[in-house]
């Protein structure tokens, strides 16, 4: 049974991110705000993927000069989602 998740990134562009996870894959991943395509290409090749897996991949991902990006702001979201599992 899957579970859907919020999580408002700070420090990126992107405003929104929702996940649904299923254990700990990801079923759907949808960021409102931010690189439209990047981030929908993203989404689109982590799903099905294991939470950790991306964790592991993106962590720590910067967005020019910022200490963040949006991948990385996810690696958080999917931290969160999974500890309230």
């Amino acid at each position: 049974m899957s579970k859907m998740f919020t999580f408002y990134p700070e420090g990126v562009c992107s405003m929104m991110i929702e996940i649904e996870l299923d254990g700990d894959v990801i079923k759907d991943v949808v960021f409102t705000g931010g690189c439209n395509g990047n981030l929908t290409g993203i989404s689109k090749l982590i799903k099905g993927m294991k939470a950790d897996e991306v964790i592991e991949k993106l962590e720590g991902t910067r967005c020019g000069f910022k200490d963040t990006s949006c991948p990385d702001q996810l690696c958080k979201a999917l931290r969160e989602a999974m500890a309230q599992q």
